[in-house]
Order: C-alpha cells, then structure tokens, then sequence
C-alpha cells in the first residue's frame, strides 16, 4: 500500500513548483559529485544554500504557501556516483504532504530492474511521477531499448518529467564532465510522445537551443507539457513567453530549479513578464494540479 496521500489544500496554495531538486540525503550523501556541484553553484550564482535537505525545503516552501515536487535523478550507470535514496525522500515527502510531492527517478541502463523499480516506488511508495535527465544518465530517450520504461510508466499512471535543453550540471568543466547536450532535445522525447500517447510528458527548462522544437511538440502533442524552470523568466525566449501566453496556456507550468534557481527570484522576474492575469493562474497551479489529478 502506498505510503503517500496528498495533504495539498489547493486551493489555499499560491503556487505548484514543479521542478525541485533534493540534493543530499539523511547520511550527508550528495546527489551529485563534488566537481559537478561545484561547477552547477558557479554556474547559476544563485548564492544561497546549495544542498538544502528535505526538511528544510519542506519549511521554506510552507513559508510561502506554495506547493512542490520534489526529487533527485538516478544516473550511477553514467557517472559512477551512487543515487540519493528515493524511498527517503519520498517517505520524508509524506511526512510532509500538505507542501511535498515525491517524484520517483530510475536508472535507465538498468533494464528489467528499472522496469520493476519503477512500480515498487508507485505501488510501495506512492511517488506521483518520475525524473529523467537524458544528458546526466547519458541516454537517447528514443531508444527503444528504453521503452519498457515509458510503458511501466504508462500503465502506473503516472507523468514523466525530462530535462530538456542546456544544463547548468558539468558546464565550465574540462569536456562538460562527459555531459552530452544533445541527448536532451526535445525532438527525442516527441517520439517518444507520438508512441506513448497516453504518456504524460513534462519537457523541463526553456530548451535552448530547441525552443521552437519544444514549443512544436507540445503543441502538436495533447500529451506534452513544458516547465519554465532553470532559467530567470527575464532570460525567457520571446517565443516562449508568447507561446505560454496563448496556444500554450494550458501546458506550461511553474517550476523553479530549486535551490539552485529560488522561487524567490523566479516570481519576481515573471511579474515582468506580459503574461494575461488569467493566464498566471494556470501557469502557477491550475495546469499541474490538472497534471496530477488534483483539479
């Protein structure tokens, strides 16, 4: 039985930040290594706590009256550095559920164990979709190697959320650490979503330099979304903002990069945007709860 109930009163929240990092477990583990936290801190400026643990993002989200989903990224095939543990957080998650919301994250490189794994965080843990981030797991989301995974995901009922685009993780490093962009355009994950058209399908960040890709699938794709996180909304691609302003308005939605971008600083930065006043609402909440079976 799942140990996770929504708690969220929805209609209390501000906000639904969709996109937010846990980056060090209850033992003092890192979700990633030194060099490439390192180099994401220097990349971003964000000058505030890097490796926030669960409980303390629990109370700053709580302090703001906004909800979050909250995850890290299994990719110890591709860079050899063991995974955060997802029962943790998403155990951590339900203990805080009134604000939290656990996303899963498998290994891709580890076939039938991923499948099952997959339904155990679903079915034992009550995880409410899973991460992905093809550059860091160093895999083409295309593949059909990888498709048992879409169709576990598939039949549990739960979305799909994919870095997409740049990556602030390896850059400045000697070769990028190893990280290769173009395993994050979005043009991979439409195949993905035309075979998988029950398949939620959350394109993470503006996806430069794939924007036009990315705003094309997900207007093409009843299936696909697109986050706003990684990025100051005043960076926002021009037609990225006109797209979320109209043809896109039910399929954008909030997130922030937390910690390394900060809800804070993204909201200012949006509230400068010429968004419709009856737009914000959906980008903030409204699309993602629809997302998650909450509205």
């Amino acid at each position: 039985m799942s140990r996770y109930s929504y708690g969220i009163d929805v209609e209390a929240i501000t906000a639904l930040d969709v996109h937010t990092h846990v980056e060090i477990d209850g033992c003092g583990h890192k979700s990633l290594d030194d060099d490439l936290i390192a180099a994401s801190e220097k990349y971003f400026k964000s000058g505030q706590e890097r490796t926030p643990g669960i409980e303390s993002m629990a109370e700053y989200y709580r302090e703001r009256n906004m909800a979050a989903i909250v995850f890290t990224v299994d990719a110890g095939s591709a860079t050899g550095h063991p995974v955060n543990s997802v029962e943790e957080i998403a155990e951590k998650a339900a203990r805080h559920n009134d604000v939290l919301i656990p996303f899963g994250s498998v290994d891709p490189w580890q076939g039938r164990t991923a499948v099952n794994r997959i339904r155990t965080l679903v079915d034992e843990y009550g995880v409410k979709g899973f991460k992905f981030h093809p550059s860091l797991q160093g895999f083409e989301p295309n593949n059909r190697d990888f498709y048992p995974l879409y169709e576990a995901l598939t039949e549990c009922g739960v979305p799909a959320l994919f870095h997409t685009g740049q990556t602030g993780i390896g850059a400045g490093l000697p070769g990028g650490h190893g990280i290769k962009l173009r395993y994050s355009d979005p043009m991979l994950l439409d195949d993905v979503a035309a075979d998988f058209p029950e398949l939620t399908i959350i394109m993470a960040h503006p996806s430069v330099p794939w924007q036009d890709a990315a705003i094309s699938s997900a207007s093409h794709k009843p299936n696909v979304y697109i986050d706003l996180s990684g990025w100051s909304p005043k960076y926002f691609p021009p037609q990225l903002v006109q797209a979320a302003n109209s043809i896109l308005r039910h399929k954008v939605l909030f997130g922030s990069d937390f910690p390394v971008i900060q809800p804070d600083r993204w909201m200012r930065d949006f509230d400068k945007l010429e968004i419709r006043d009856e737009v914000r609402p959906l980008i903030f909440k409204d699309n993602a709860l629809k997302i998650l079976g909450l509205l």
